[in-house]
């Protein structure tokens, strides 16, 4: 799948069909637009193309507020984007310049300058343009002047909760990992590098592999016990994963530390992937380390119960 990310440099694409948002977390939602423009193109012979942006737009109109948090990585999107059989991605860049585009600048300079859709796929609640006042009612008044038909992808439901990237953030904030997981239709996951801790782990039979983010924007799930899968290059452990402060050492730093069953290598400076599968329990103080070593041994029971 070819990514595209100079406007100036785009291919000539014949018959596109296009969707275009930030496709962060690239969640069930928005798996049923990729479907919808790989279909559609397919009925006019022509290209579908997925349309997103970098960075993401809160991050450029809203650059004082709390930092944003995502969900995916770029290159994780673009892979999981070329899972979905998508034929063209475009990452465009987000300015400032750019958001202050007006609605109808936005049509006709972006989406019809640059691509000369045959058809634009949205989901109902699209909002595009300065102050956000383009929406799907506008692309369908002017479909007709400017020869591209407009499919509207109503609210997408799993369990009676409204699939967004917005949903699946306060899910992962709050540590429900099973529910993120089903909104996004895969285990949620991020990437680290093995640092070296205070090794602390070793001493009472669970080492753990301390993680150091690749991407600090990255999100990660609340404090918690978790259970997980860890990836090391082409092999899979299953394991549990602590987030936090470790109360019961009295720790300050917040850590990510993964502890892998039946495991015993060095892997410092190796790169881990973490597919987290369900949260077991919320961070505790304990009064001993003989009973946090107790607790672990439980928690490593209750995580081989969901893997």
């Amino acid at each position: 799948m070819p990514v595209h990310t100079d406007l100036n440099k785009l291919p000539l694409f014949h018959h596109a069909v296009i969707t275009v948002g930030t496709f962060d977390g690239v969640h069930n939602g928005h798996k049923m637009l990729i479907r919808q423009i790989i279909n559609e193109a397919k009925k006019r012979d022509g290209a579908s193309i997925l349309i997103s942006f970098d960075p993401h737009p809160k991050s450029v109109i809203m650059p004082q507020g709390e930092q944003l948090r995502l969900l995916t990585t770029n290159d994780e999107k673009t892979a999981l984007i070329e899972k979905e059989g998508v034929d063209h991605m475009v990452i465009a860049p987000f300015t400032k310049e750019f958001s202050k585009l007006s609605a109808m600048e936005y049509i006709e300079q972006f989406l019809v300058k640059r691509f000369h859709p045959a058809a634009i796929v949205l989901g109902y609640n699209h909002r595009f343009g300065h102050h956000r006042d383009g929406n799907i009612e506008l692309l369908g008044k002017l479909s007709g002047q400017y020869q591209f038909d407009v499919i509207e992808i109503h609210k997408q439901l799993i369990n009676d909760i409204e699939v967004s990237s917005t949903r699946i953030r306060l899910a992962l904030t709050e540590g429900d990992v099973s529910t993120a997981n089903s909104l996004l239709g895969r285990r949620y996951s991020f990437q680290g590098i093995v640092i070296k801790g205070d090794q602390r782990g070793r001493t009472i039979g669970f080492p753990t592999a301390n993680l150091k983010l690749n991407n600090e924007q990255k999100l990660i799930p609340a404090r918690g016990v978790y259970a997980i899968y860890a990836g090391s290059g082409n092999k899979v452990y299953k394991g549990m994963m602590n987030i936090g402060v470790r109360p019961t050492v009295n720790g300050t730093t917040e850590t990510i530390e993964a502890h892998l069953f039946d495991f015993n290598q060095d892997i410092y400076g190796e790169r881990l992937t973490i597919d987290c599968v369900c949260r077991i329990r919320n961070e505790i103080k304990f009064e001993s380390i003989d009973r946090l070593k107790h607790q672990l041994e439980l928690d490593k029971q209750s995580a081989l119960l969901h893997l």
